[in-house]
């Protein structure tokens, strides 16, 4: 099923637009009219295509590990020359990645699917569906990617457009991690540490398409971590179908990975880590190991944990190889190891065989934790899972379950007693109304700020000033770390923070020459990682411990209630130094004379050369 947190969302292979021997690709060609000799001199370039000219249209369902891999094809094409575009109308060829987990996902791929072949779209279809599904009908005519051959991509688009249909299934080593991405988001990097995973649950079609465990060296993880903060990412999710089993194939454990990761976070906690699903039964072996990562400054106190079902009797017919017991002993262990911690789970209802019993132990489950997230999905049979043979649960006993357990977590308010809380957030994104800007506390507690797009990648204390079910609001208040790789001043410009004061201490704002200026409340902030906005006339630091931050709640900031955010005036101010008089120095001036003076050579000599002329005629 989709990893909760994204509801919210080897080998080099071949290079980006190599092309193979058409032998090694596995073509179909389909047949088309053959047009008249009339009709081709009428329009000769008509059938003239450059590849890597078109526009291509990519839809991607499902999970982080899917959006990965689109972001890799999507940056593999954007390399070769192909335009990238939301409007599928506009393109040329629809690239789908697809997802097998539950009905509704793959319901939606034959929707899309049908909609291309309607409109005469080229189609590449790409991701779990037609990995583990491959005869299936609504492939028919239409180009396939597997999820092993991603970085092949650029081939089966290019011939697919030509009117060929490919199809590239075969396993083979893991993708390079180094490819050409196009981030969806691109503060938030989404890493693939793994692939496929260990398990054998009897409801999941996932493994028949990703496969038994393979692993990405550590080595070439951190070198993947090094580069991404290098390119300006804040947020680095590590994602796969099991993220707690990494390594057992290759000799290591999540641990050792982690461990080397954080070595490479900047120190002012200017980049954060997200650690990604993990089923209980792989994490029980290094809980302790695990919590110390979690309580690391630069790492996220949030894991998305799994359960299913608060029945040991279902968690059995489910093959999930632990026990109601041992998933207790994971929330209860980290919750009382890392401060703030928070657990994210998934529920299960109507599984085959579930009993009203059964289901009222997950109900007094999810009462225990009260869990402020909880993705509650009703059981999908999945064709080819020994599930599916399973005896099933009424439909409408299933709906009715899973209304029932909705209610119950619905009631909770797991963020009561926030108000007034000061918290670093780590800013990264714009909210779906268009106006408030999405940021995560350390627990991964969203916080909506109205704050202009220029904050996008900043980390910033805030003040929590209301609560609501699903997320909480707050007010900016000290700006800790600037998002440097969107600057486009020079290196001793300083840029500007809306806050609610014209100065600090007394002195006029640095940024303008003029202090008049001051009174649209501009204050400077040096542009440095580790660089804060004081907005109480205080430093801040951008490496101080983050817990302590929590414990700022009982200092009152006066300033910061009527803060008012806008835009930074950059044009404004490039528009009165293009306005100015220009000033004419020394080197200006020898430039005019030195060209004057070329022209006067230039004309003695053109006279002498005539005057030699008229003298021998």
């Amino acid at each position: 099923m989709e990893d909760i947190e994204d509801l919210l969302v080897g080998d080099g292979g071949v290079a980006p637009g190599f092309r193979l021997p058409l032998s090694s690709v596995g073509l179909n060609p389909k047949k088309k009219p053959i047009k008249s000799k009339s009709s081709f001199l009428q329009d000769p370039l008509q059938s003239i295509k450059i590849p890597g000219t078109q526009i291509i249209y990519i839809k991607t369902f499902g999970c982080s590990h899917n959006q990965s891999d689109s972001e890799y094809m999507a940056g593999q094409l954007s390399a070769y020359g192909y335009t990238l575009t939301d409007n599928p109308e506009e393109a040329d060829l629809w690239l789908i990645n697809t997802c097998t987990v539950k009905s509704p996902s793959q319901s939606a791929m034959d929707t899309i699917i049908s909609k291309g072949k309607g409109a005469k779209k080229p189609l590449v279809v790409a991701g779990c569906v037609p990995q583990g599904s491959r005869n299936i009908k609504e492939l028919e005519g239409v180009s396939i990617v597997g999820v092993q051959q991603i970085d092949r991509v650029v081939e089966v688009v290019e011939e697919t457009l030509k009117g060929h249909e490919v199809r590239l299934l075969n396993r083979k080593t893991l993708p390079a991690l180094d490819l050409p991405k196009v981030r969806k988001n691109k503060f938030v990097e989404i890493l693939p540490i793994n692939v496929g995973c260990l398990g054998a649950c009897t409801y999941c079609k996932t493994k028949h398409a990703r496969g038994h465990l393979g692993s990405y060296t550590v080595d070439s993880l951190v070198q993947r971590v090094k580069t991404v903060i290098a390119e300006g990412v804040r947020e680095i999710w590590l994602s796969s179908e099991d993220t707690g089993a990494y390594g057992r194939d290759i000799g290591v454990n999540l641990p050792i990975l982690l461990n080397a990761m954080i070595v490479e976070l900047p120190s002012t906690g200017s980049t954060m880590l997200r650690v990604g699903m993990t089923n209980p039964p792989y994490i029980l072996e290094h809980l302790k190991e695990i919590a110390e990562v979690l309580c690391h400054p630069s790492v996220y106190s949030f894991l998305h944990v799994p359960v299913q079902s608060g029945s040991n009797a279902v968690l059995t017919a489910m093959n999930r190889e632990y026990t109601v017991e041992e998933f207790r002993t994971v929330v209860d262990t980290l919750t009382k190891l890392v401060p703030g911690m928070q657990i994210a789970t998934d529920i299960i209802c109507g599984f085959p065989g579930e009993t009203d019993d059964d289901f009222a132990q997950t109900v007094q489950l999810i009462k225990d934790y009260k869990l402020a997230q909880v993705h509650i999905s009703q059981f999908y049979p999945r064709p080819g899972t020994p599930a599916a043979r399973m005896k099933k649960v009424p439909s409408a006993i299933v709906k009715k379950r899973s209304r029932e357990l909705t209610a119950v977590f619905e009631s909770f308010t797991p963020y009561n007693g926030m108000e007034g809380l000061i918290e670093r957030i780590w800013i990264t994104d714009v909210a779906a109304d268009g106006t408030h800007l999405v940021g995560h506390t350390k627990g991964y507690i969203q916080v909506l700020v109205n704050a202009p797009e220029s904050l996008l990648g900043a980390s910033a204390t805030v003040r929590i000033t209301s609560v609501g079910r699903w997320s909480v609001f707050g007010e900016v208040i000290e700006v800790l770390s600037y998002n440097a790789q969107d600057r486009t001043l020079n290196k001793d410009e300083l840029s500007c923070s809306r806050v609610s004061s014209c100065d600090v201490g007394g002195e006029p704002c640095a940024c303008s020459k003029d202090p008049g200026s001051c009174c649209s409340a501009v204050q400077c902030v040096d542009t440095s990682e580790a660089a804060a906005v004081p907005v109480n006339g205080k430093q801040g630091s951008g490496d101080q411990n983050f817990d302590g931050l929590r414990k700022r709640n009982s200092v009152i900031l006066e300033s910061s209630k009527n803060t008012v955010f806008q835009e930074p005036t950059l044009k404004e101010e490039s528009s009165k130094a293009r306005a100015s008089t220009v000033q004419w120095n020394i080197v200006d001036k020898s430039l005019v004379a030195g060209i004057f003076l070329c022209f006067l050579i230039a004309v003695a000599c053109l006279s002498q050369l005539w005057l030699r002329k008229v003298m021998s005629s």
